[in-house]
Order: C-alpha cells, then sequence, then structure tokens
C-alpha cells in the first residue's frame, strides 16, 4: 500500500501516521506542504505520489470563525475535496475522508443514522456537508467518516481546554444542553487503518458513522474529566471546585450548535466489526496517558 495522509497536524491526522505505518508506505503532509485553498496544489501531491489510498484529516475547522469566513470554509471542506475526490478516482486510489455530526440539525429524538436527512444550523456544517456532496457526485472507491466531539493530547479540543480551566479557575459554566459522545482521536485513526486494510473496501463505499458507545453532555463530559484526573492524575492540581450546569442560550457563539449529536454506529460495525469502546473507558485511557 502507499498511503498519503493529509492534516498531519491535526489531531487524526497525527494519530493516523502511527495507525497507517503498519499497512505500508505512508506520506503525510500538512498545511506547510500543501496550501488547501489551491486546488492545483492538491492534484500536484496526488499525482506526484501516486497513493493506493488517500486519508484526508485536513479541514477548516474553527466553528464560529467559519460564520463570517464561510467562502473559506467551503473551498477547504467542500470544493477542494471534491479536487481531491477526482484525482483518486483518476488514480485509482481508495479515499477515506472525515465529516461530522455538524451536517444534522440536532433536533432528532435519538441517534441520527446514515439515512437521516442532513440540515446544517451552521457555515461550519455546510461546509463539510458540501464535501460529502462532492465525493459522492464523483463516484469512486469513497468512504466518508463521520465523527463527533473529538479530543486527544494534541491540538485544540474541550478535554484539553478543560485540562487548562480546571488548573486556572474555580468555578465553570459548562452548556449542560446538548449531548454526544466524546471520541477519541486514537480511536478514530485505528479504525480507519481497520477500513483501510480491508480487501473488500470497494463494495462498502458510502458514509458511515463512527462513535463510540454512551453519551453525555458537555457538563458531564468535563465532570467525568476532572473526576478521573483527580483518580489517575492526583499529582495534577485542580482547582476547580463548582461546575455550574448552563443552557446553550447562556453561552452565546456566533454559530449555533446542535442539541443532539448523537449517531448511530451500527452500519459501520456491520460492515467492518467496528466497535469503539464506551467513551468513559476512552477519556480513562487518555488520561493514564498525559504527562
Amino acid at each position: 500500500m502507499r498511503i498519503l495522509i493529509f492534516g498531519k497536524q491535526g489531531q487524526v491526522g497525527w494519530e493516523l501516521q502511527r495507525s497507517c505505518s503498519v499497512l505500508g508506505m505512508v506520506k503525510s503532509l500538512g498545511s506547510q506542504d500543501v496550501n488547501f485553498l489551491d486546488g492545483k496544489a492538491i492534484s500536484q501531491a496526488i499525482r506526484d505520489y501516486q497513493p493506493t489510498h488517500i486519508v484526508n484529516a485536513a479541514a477548516y475547522t474553527d466553528v464560529d470563525k467559519a460564520e463570517t469566513e464561510e467562502n473559506i470554509a467551503s473551498q477547504i471542506n467542500g470544493v477542494s475535496v471534491g479536487v481531491l475526490a477526482e484525482e483518486a478516482k483518476v488514480c485509482r486510489a481508495k479515499l477515506v475522508h472525515y465529516s461530522t455530526d455538524y451536517v444534522f440539525d440536532g433536533s432528532k429524538d435519538g441517534a441520527y443514522t446514515e439515512v437521516d436527512a442532513p440540515a446544517p444550523l451552521n457555515a461550519y456544517g455546510r461546509s463539510k456537508l458540501l464535501g460529502e456532496k462532492y465525493i459522492q457526485d464523483v463516484g469512486g472507491e469513497s468512504i466518508i467518516i463521520r465523527v463527533t466531539w473529538l479530543y486527544g493530547k494534541r491540538g485544540k479540543n474541550f478535554f484539553k481546554t478543560m485540562l487548562r480551566l480546571g488548573q486556572e479557575k474555580e468555578e465553570l459554566r459548562i452548556v449542560s444542553d446538548q449531548v454526544g459522545a466524546p471520541t477519541w482521536c486514537r480511536h478514530v485513526s485505528d479504525a480507519t487503518a481497520r477500513v483501510i486494510s480491508d480487501l473488500d473496501f470497494g463494495d462498502k463505499t458510502g458514509v458511515y458513522h463512527m462513535t463510540p458507545q454512551g453519551s453525555t453532555s458537555w457538563s458531564g463530559f468535563a465532570e467525568e474529566i476532572f473526576g478521573e484526573v483527580r483518580k489517575i492524575k492526583p499529582s495534577t492540581v485542580l482547582k476547580v471546585k463548582d461546575l455550574v450546569k448552563i443552557r446553550s442560550d447562556e453561552y452565546p457563539s456566533p454559530a449555533r450548535r446542535p442539541r443532539n449529536s448523537l449517531m448511530e454506529s451500527r452500519k459501520i460495525e456491520a460492515q467492518f466489526g467496528i466497535k469503539l469502546p464506551h467513551w468513559q473507558e476512552s477519556l480513562r485511557m487518555v488520561i493514564d496517558d498525559i504527562d
């Protein structure tokens, strides 16, 4: 296999380099290597390497900033993804691309399935949905994996923000009326490697949801983070004493967020045998691994 990874500096992209290394030759590119606003640069990178598999973890991820930069978000998350899909088809490479729960509006009672109609609430969600549509229009051997509430030791995420704020403040106000499943980026990358290694990849193209078992709110996630840090890493000094649960409308932000980010992962389990652990189990593993 010749695997080409885009987005090597991101949470999932960084983990992918380790997960995919056992499968064959791996080349990883970041924003300093390929400008995702430049379709020609994307095309050239693929033509130069001639990969058998492409994993796209590159994305515009600033949800709030996308409200005023929707053109840029749509170029990176949409148009450029279309270019990538076209080039993958030309060189007959299998493509794995990541999307998001933000393609849904969060109004459903219960977990979303792959057949539920997308209806993004914000510019970021629209840009990611655009990327999905480009891939589907191009065709080829492509798999779109929707993930949610990503976190890990690297990058910018809720887990790292809570660790920092918990050591700085005694009281934190956390949204309690949005529910989802916190997803460790390492489990996403390991599962992706399993998808890539599947020899029947070609007849399993389409959209998949990949989330861990269980669910919680942002405030519930924060409570679990601090509780587990105190048990697993007692040397970590946490100042936080009070977690105040607030409604979404008490935490105004430029972009609206879906209240329900739960997604059902039965399809990917049936097709690839992938079932991520419970989110609490994953969290303990991450905390045990931090310095």
